[in-house]
C-alpha cells in the first residue's frame, strides 16, 4: 500500500471517529466513549501526516512537524491539568483564536506560494483552478481573522479582563453589514487581479469585523457567543482544508462548523434570540441603564432557616449557575440532594440551556459530583413544576431566573425564556452580595415576597446547611416509588 492511499484510508477512519465522537458527545452516559473517539481519531490524523512527511522523503518537513505536535502535547497537557472548571469558558475561546489565526497564516502562506512558485501558479491555471484558489484564499483568511479577534475578545469578556457590557457604538449594524459589502467587492477584486494590498485589506478588515462582532455583544448573551465562535472556527479549519489540499481537515472543519451552527440555532431557540442576526453578529442588546440599583427590599436568611425549611419541603428544584461553578459546590450540593432523599423529598435539578458562561457547563458539573442523570432537568421540562414545588434553591444564577425577561419590554434581556423560580412557595437565593448578574441587570426576583437571600460562598452555605439538616428521620408522605434503594434516582412528574 502507498503512503497517499495509506493516508486516504487514515483520513477515512479518522472521520469516522470524529463522527462517533459527536454522536457519544450527544448524551450523557456516552459522552466519555466520545471523548475517547476523538482523541482517537485526532492522534491517528497525526501519526498519519507525520508518516506521510517521512515516506515522502521530506525531512525537513518532518523536522517542523514533530516538534510542533511534541511542543502542543506538552502545553495541551499542562493546559489541561492546571484548568479549573469556571475557567472552561474563556479557554475554549482561545483555542477557537488560536484555529482562526492558523486559518490566517495558512492563506497567507497559499498565496505567497502562488504568487512566488511559477510551477504552482501554472498548474492552477492549466486546471482552470487559479481564481478558485484566489477566492478560498480570501475566504479562508476573512473567516481566520473574524474568528481569531472575536475570539480574544470572547476570553476578555469571559475571564472578566474587560467589562462584559455590549460596547453601542453609532449604527453599529450598518457597520457589520458594510464591512461584508466590502468583502464581497474586495473578493470580486482579488479574484480578478490579486495584490498584496487587497490581502492586507481584507485582513485588516476581517481583525476589526471580528473584534466588533463579539464586543457588542452583551455579556449575558456569551454562552451563544462560545457556540458561535465554535462554528467559525470549524468553517475556518475547512477552508485551511481546502487550500492545503486535505480532505479530513475539510471534513472535520465541516462537523465543526455544522455543529456549531446547529448547537448556535438551539440556544438562540432557547434565549428567544434571532439565528441570522446572531450569525451576523448584530443580536447585541442595547447597553443597560442603571440595570445594577436595587428595587426594593430584599429579606437575608440563615442556613439553618433553610436546612428546617428543606427538611419540611415535599418537593425541592435546584436552579445551579455560574456561581455554584465558582464556588465549587457541586460535590456538598450532591451530598444534598442525596440527604434529602433520604427523607423522602423529591429533589430535581432544573438547568437552563444558558446556565454558567458555556453550553452544557452545569451538566458536566453535576455529572462530576456523582449527580444521576434522570435528576437534571432541562428548562422547558421542568418549568410547569415550579408551581406545585416546596422550595426552590437558586445557587449562583441571575439572569437565567430574571423575571424581568418575561415582564420588563425595556430590559436588556427581554424576552429570553427564564426557569420560572418565583411560581415556588418559597425561594432561597445563594449570592455573595447583591450585585447584579453577568449582563449587568438587577433581578426583581431578590425583592419578591416569598424569596429570600443567602449570602456568603456557595459552598460554605450548602455545608452549613447539611450540618443544620443533619440525619434526621424521613417525611411521613415519602415521595419515594416502592423499592427505591435510597439512590438519587428522581420520580418523574
Amino acid at each position: 500500500m502507498t503512503s497517499l492511499t495509506a493516508s486516504h484510508a487514515a483520513d477515512l477512519v479518522a472521520a469516522l471517529l470524529f463522527i462517533l465522537s459527536l454522536a457519544g458527545l450527544s448524551q450523557h452516559r456516552t459522552s466519555r466513549a466520545g471523548v475517547v473517539y476523538g482523541i482517537a481519531g485526532m492522534a491517528l490524523a497525526l501519526v498519519a501526516t507525520a508518516v506521510v512527511a517521512a515516506q515522502s522523503g521530506t525531512a525537513r518537513a518532518l523536522a517542523l512537524i514533530v516538534p510542533a505536535m511534541l511542543l502542543g502535547a506538552v502545553i495541551g497537557l499542562w493546559q489541561a491539568r492546571r484548568v479549573e472548571m469556571t475557567q472552561m469558558p474563556e479557554l475554549i475561546a482561545v483555542l477557537h483564536s488560536f484555529v482562526g489565526l492558523a486559518a490566517v497564516f495558512v492563506g497567507w502562506n497559499s498565496y505567497l506560494e502562488a504568487e512566488t512558485d511559477d510551477r504552482a501558479r501554472q498548474a492552477l491555471a492549466d486546471a482552470g483552478l487559479l481564481g478558485i484558489h484566489h477566492a478560498e484564499v480570501f475566504i479562508g483568511i476573512f473567516i481566520g481573522a473574524v474568528t481569531f479577534t472575536g475570539s480574544i475578545v470572547a476570553y476578555l469578556k469571559l475571564s472578566a479582563r474587560i467589562n462584559s457590557r455590549p460596547l453601542v457604538l453609532p449604527g453599529k449594524n450598518a457597520l457589520n453589514l458594510g464591512a461584508l459589502g466590502v468583502f464581497v467587492l474586495l473578493t470580486v477584486w482579488f479574484v480578478i487581479s490579486p495584490s498584496l494590498a487587497l490581502m492586507i485589506a481584507v485582513t485588516v478588515l476581517a481583525l476589526a469585523l471580528g473584534w466588533h462582532l463579539v464586543a457588542s455583544i452583551g455579556g449575558g448573551d456569551m454562552p451563544v457567543v462560545v457556540s458561535m465562535l465554535n462554528s467559525y472556527s470549524g468553517w475556518a479549519a475547512a477552508a485551511a482544508g481546502f487550500l492545503l489540499d486535505n480532505d479530513l481537515l475539510i471534513v472535520t472543519g465541516a462537523l465543526v462548523g455544522s455543529s456549531g451552527a446547529y448547537l448556535s440555532y438551539i440556544m438562540c431557540k432557547a434565549m428567544n434570540r434571532s439565528f441570522l442576526s446572531v450569525i451576523a453578529g448584530g443580536f447585541g442588546i442595547e447597553a443597560p441603564s442603571g440595570g445594577g440599583e436595587e428595587q426594593g427590599e430584599h429579606r437575608e436568611t440563615r442556613a439553618e432557616e433553610v436546612a428546617e425549611a428543606l427538611a419540611q419541603a415535599r418537593s425541592v428544584i435546584i436552579t445551579p449557575g455560574y456561581g455554584m461553578a465558582v464556588a465549587q459546590a457541586q460535590h456538598p450540593v450532591a451530598e444534598l440532594t442525596r440527604r434529602l432523599r433520604d427523607r423522602g423529598v423529591q429533589v430535581r435539578f432544573g438547568v437552563h440551556p444558558v446556565a454558567g458562561r458555556l453550553p452544557g457547563h452545569m451538566n458536566v458539573l453535576l455529572a462530576e459530583a456523582k449527580v444521576p442523570y434522570d435528576v437534571v432537568l432541562e428548562m422547558d421540562e421542568i418549568n410547569d413544576d415550579f408551581a406545585d414545588t416546596s422550595v426552590v434553591l437558586v445557587i449562583g444564577a441571575n439572569d437565567t431566573v430574571n423575571p424581568a425577561a418575561l415582564d420588563d419590554p425595556a430590559s436588556p434581556i427581554a424576552g429570553m425564556p427564564v426557569l420560572r423560580v418565583w411560581d415556588a412557595e418559597q425561594v432561597v437565593v445563594f449570592k455573595r452580595s447583591m450585585a447584579s448578574g453577568y449582563a449587568g441587570v438587577q433581578n426583581p426576583l431578590f425583592f419578591r415576597e416569598n424569596s429570600s437571600m443567602l449570602f456568603g460562598d456557595a459552598k460554605q452555605s450548602v455545608e452549613d446547611i447539611l450540618r443544620a439538616l443533619g440525619d434526621g428521620p424521613r417525611r411521613a408522605d415519602s415521595s419515594r416509588t416502592a423499592g427505591d434503594d435510597g439512590g438519587l434516582a428522581t420520580v418523574r412528574r
